[in-house]
């Protein structure tokens, strides 16, 4: 184990500590199945198409999450894909989410493809059957502790965002108003985006949420100026609890750049932490290092903003045992992978 106790404490100490865990991840990659340590669910919704247009889109859509899911190791559940009008989608959806698990480190994603509205007080997604506004949405999610990812891909979604918005919570809206009402594209580029490499933009061999959600707001952005149409949608992101959102814009690689209101965590830091296909080193992790893991990278990555603001030995002394304690996770882990050694008889 490494040590940064002394008076020798350095940026260069912290420098190896964060090389001695890299190492560690390096050379313990790739032999675990994901199925084993991957308890994700992933809840598909694919609403009223309103014409067979749409429906073969969104059924497509709703394909590259299922194809994900399955690479992932994870618990797929589809709600309208494919199925005839008349049904009752918002009593389906209700009732899948009510069995659910509501605490626990395993990812829940619900993922709405379709249409939405907005009538200048409640925004609605599109379902057969009677619709499902932002209240009854938040209502149903109440309940749920456990780390979850919304990503809402219709028009005039920006209005589920501040609803739906919590702690340990990602929410993705294809618009950043409710009046933005036409089609929207997002769904098909954060779809297709969800577990592309070409889509990895820190080349740490998986793609993560916030990785998605930057390429497909690109996609969309590219889509309008090459048809050379006014763009009536626009996404944003809220994984700081805040009810705010963030747009693409802000972001410069995966890092946002610009503050968020009164101090909050910057948009973008939880979002990078969900991986629907993880890579070989995420896979070997047990569901509970990881989430602890995960809240000590945000812890660390807030305090990193305090930098410019405490003596250098002030800040230090705060970082070292949350590095030390990040180091003794992956040792736990290490132990925990390793195969035991028969004893000789």
């Amino acid at each position: 184990m490494f040590q940064l106790s002394g008076s020798g404490r350095s940026l260069r100490d912290l420098l190896t500590a964060a090389v001695c865990l890299l190492s560690f991840c390096g050379a313990h990659a790739g032999s675990n199945d994901s199925s084993t340590n991957n308890s994700a669910t992933v809840l598909v919704v694919v609403g009223a198409p309103g014409e067979d247009e749409y429906a073969t889109k969104f059924n497509d859509w709703a394909r590259h999450w299922q194809e994900a899911s399955k690479a992932a190791g994870a618990r797929w559940l589809a709600v309208g894909l494919e199925k005839e009008p008349g049904t009752n989608q918002a009593g389906e959806v209700k009732a899948l989410l009510d069995k659910e698990p509501k605490s626990g480190p395993g990812e829940l994603w619900l993922v709405l493809l379709g249409h939405g509205t907005f009538d200048g007080k409640e925004a609605k997604f599109n379902l057969r059957g009677p619709d499902v506004s932002a209240t009854d949405l938040a209502a149903w999610l109440q309940p749920f502790q456990r780390p979850m990812a919304v990503v809402a891909a219709f028009s005039a979604s920006a209005s589920f965002l501040p609803k739906l918005s919590g702690k340990g919570r990602v929410i993705i809206t294809a618009t950043r108003s409710g009046h933005e009402q036409n089609f929207s594209r997002f769904g098909e580029y954060i779809s297709a985006a969800v577990a592309d490499p070409e889509t990895d933009l820190d080349k740490d061999g998986q793609t993560s949420l916030l990785e998605a959600y930057l390429i497909a707001s690109r996609r969309t952005a590219e889509f309008y100026e090459t048809e050379g149409r006014l763009a009536t949608e626009h996404a944003l992101l809220d994984d700081n609890g805040d009810g705010l959102g963030t747009p693409p814009d802000w972001f410069r690689g995966i890092r946002a750049v610009k503050k968020a209101k009164e101090g909050a965590q910057l948009d973008g830091l939880r979002a990078n932490q969900f991986h629907l296909v993880p890579n070989d080193v995420e896979r070997q992790l047990p569901a509970a290092i990881r989430a602890r893991r995960d809240e000590l990278e945000l812890r660390i990555a807030q305090w990193r903003e305090t930098k410019s603001t405490l003596p250098e030995e002030e800040y230090y002394q705060k970082l070292e045992p949350m590095l030390l304690e990040m180091a003794q996770l992956y040792e736990t882990a290490q132990r925990s992978s390793s195969p035991t050694t028969p004893t000789p008889q």
